[in-house]
């Protein structure tokens, strides 16, 4: 079982954790879903040095975050957490009503008393096999960036976002206080993370994980174009290249896949909504395999 404290961050500085056989990441598990809670209640690593990855969007609620990483933290020997946009929300089931930064840095605070790795904590150095690797978690969010077809600015990408009656919850449940807008929190938190990743040991490759895809390519696919303004920003569409990433892995689309670019794989590794995924069938295997790399994946098999 992880320890249940973590060290205060401090760039360029790194924690060495329990040692890993194999690197696994999910996201997007929306615990508050029966059928959800009940495959969360199924995960179980293949060894008890597993390491898992959670990319954002547990749940809404307080308490399910709590339960699900706190069910994960004891049977991984290390687990690392980033937000996804639901974990930010300020539910109105919620007693814990925090909002923006404070809503965030309270979920930081739950989970260093599991002993859970975020992206406020120094990044871990994975030693299993392809290691060692530079596991780094972000918090970066969004920035309206990604606009759809035809958009001449953000305004106006927005305003065609609302007249096609696609507007994101996040416009009424995620506040970016103190910041003005979700813009400015994701430049404050770009730049935070541009520091600590330039800090990196620059022999060692990194495992990126966002809960937004870090390139706008994924969201093209979407069946509303237009709620690609809430999946990430064109700031970071350069930094598999720049921070040497073996893989960079991601939720929110809700649209499992690998995707390639400039040689690096992409890994969309969402669970979603009951409805999605019981369409599809139950994902065999739900935790998807990040390192070692081997197979397909590493042929570049995979799309």
């Amino acid at each position: 079982m992880p320890s249940t404290t973590n060290p205060r961050i401090s760039n360029g500085e790194a924690v060495r954790g329990p040692t890993g056989r194999r690197l696994f990441a999910v996201s997007d598990l929306h615990v508050a879903y029966e059928q959800n809670r009940a495959v969360v209640k199924d995960l179980h690593p293949s060894d008890r040095s597993d390491w898992l990855i959670v990319a954002g969007d547990i749940g809404e609620l307080t308490a399910d975050v709590e339960w699900a990483l706190r069910l994960l933290a004891e049977r991984f020997a290390q687990v690392v957490w980033v937000p996804g946009n639901h974990e930010l929300w300020t539910h109105p089931d919620d007693p814990v009503r925090l909002r923006g930064e404070a809503r965030y840095r309270g979920l930081v605070e739950l989970c260093r008393s599991l002993g859970v790795l975020t992206p406020e904590d120094p990044y871990a150095h994975w030693p299993g096999p392809d290691g060692p690797v530079v596991i780094a978690p972000l918090f970066l969010l969004y920035d309206y960036s990604f606009l759809p077809p035809g958009a001449t600015g953000t305004a106006d990408a927005l305003a065609r976002a609302e007249e096609a009656g696609v507007v994101a919850t996040d416009e009424f449940l995620l506040h970016s206080d103190p910041y003005p807008d979700p813009a400015a929190w994701c430049r404050a938190r770009l730049a935070y993370t541009r520091e600590r990743l330039d800090a990196c040991p620059p022999e060692l490759p990194t495992v990126l994980v966002n809960h937004f895809p870090l390139v706008r390519e994924p969201t093209r696919i979407l069946r509303y174009p237009e709620f690609a303004l809430w999946c990430g920003t064109t700031a970071t569409h350069d930094w598999h290249r720049r921070y040497r990433a073996a893989t960079v892995v991601y939720g929110h689309l809700h649209i499992p896949r690998t995707t390639w670019h400039d040689g690096v794989p992409h890994r969309e590794v969402s669970l979603g909504y009951p409805r999605e995924w019981q369409a599809r069938g139950r994902p065999d295997p739900l935790l998807h395999e990040i390192l070692p790399r081997r197979g397909a994946l590493s042929q570049r098999g995979a799309r």
